[in-house]
């Protein structure tokens, strides 16, 4: 799978993890994370190969702090299942980083 179809996994999958229910400040940085990664959702695949890194990189980093101050509030609160599924999304940021 090319990064640009990653990367509309990863973003999808991330919306997934958006319940609506829970802890407000949690699921608003799930909300800010998804808004942060959809602005580039449909461009990602038109941006050339060699600027992928300079683009994606900034990004990928604020969505992932973003992820990683959900998934901590989650753990607070005894939510063992977000916890798992947000670090799964945090892993796949990690991964796509390295293939840029």
């Amino acid at each position: 799978m090319n990064i640009s179809d990653r990367y509309r996994v990863l973003v999808d999958e991330i919306r997934n993890l958006q319940s609506g229910a829970g802890d407000p400040k949690a699921e608003r940085l799930l909300v800010q994370a998804v808004e942060e990664l959809a602005h580039h959702e449909e461009g990602v695949g038109e941006i050339p190969q060699m600027r992928l890194e300079a683009q994606l990189t900034p990004i990928l980093l604020k969505a992932h702090n973003l992820l990683d101050r959900a998934r901590l509030l989650f753990d607070e609160l005894g939510e063992e299942d977000r916890v798992g599924a947000v670090w799964e999304a945090e892993q796949k940021i990690y991964r796509l980083l390295n293939s840029l």
